[in-house]
């Protein structure tokens, strides 16, 4: 596995941590000190996932992600640990989020998990006979990844695409949040149904209108409506 992976972390000691086990598992780490060099090394050149702290000095992790959105996997990594900080960091885009001080075996977990989501999405593209899905106003393309309501592209967060896919593939069954762990999260990482409620949550507000497809089974699930 040799995806190419931003690492923006302020604090020396942890940076060098990450690359080096990063490096370890035969990846192509990349670190930066501050938010400013994270932005510019993104324009730069392409990476699979970005890793970011959120208390960095300039540019706040929490606008790197805001940035970052839609465009590739963000794992945040931060001291922030108060539940409404986890939510927030979700709602401004990350895909999953990790508290300080953190193990390694988790952290690479974490990694491993956001980047083996991103492939499953791109393999289900690659052999699908279905060009994606149409439900009213909203489409779906499963090639080009790309999410319409009505004319409007909506720029959604790996997790956000995958669940969609998840609810549009199951068309009138009831996903449990378990089940939509599985798909979403994938096998082998903890993640709680708070994480899936604030991830339809982001998806319902980005959707807009079209969000009236997407049904609450209170205690039981979500699913997307049959007709």
């Amino acid at each position: 596995m040799n995806a190419r992976i931003l690492v923006v972390e302020d604090e020396a000691d942890i940076r060098t941590l990450m690359l080096m086990h990063l490096k370890r598992e035969g990846f192509d780490a990349v670190g930066a000190e501050n938010g400013e060099l994270g932005l510019k090394l993104f324009s730069e050149g392409k990476f699979e996932l970005a890793i970011l702290d959120w208390m960095l000095p300039g540019i706040s992790g929490l606008e790197l992600c805001k940035a970052f959105s839609g465009k590739l996997p963000i794992l945040m990594v931060t001291a922030r640990a108060d539940s409404a900080d986890i939510v927030r960091g979700l709602e401004s885009g990350a895909d999953d989020y990790v508290t300080k001080p953190f193990e390694i075996a988790v952290f690479l977990a974490r990694v491993k998990a956001l980047l083996r989501r991103t492939q499953e999405v791109s393999m289900a593209a690659r052999g699908s006979t279905a060009a994606g899905f149409s439900i009213g106003d909203l489409k779906v393309s499963l090639g080009e990844h790309k999410v319409w309501c009505a004319t409007e592209e909506i720029q959604l967060t790996t997790s956000e695409f995958k669940l969609l896919v998840a609810l549009l593939e199951n068309r009138g069954r009831v996903l449990s949040r378990d089940k939509l762990i599985e798909h979403v999260q994938g096998e082998g990482v903890s993640v709680t149904d708070r994480t899936v409620d604030t991830h339809v949550f982001g998806l319902r507000k980005k959707l807009g209108v079209c969000a009236e497809i997407i049904e609450t089974i209170r205690g039981v699930g979500y699913r997307v409506k049959a007709e």
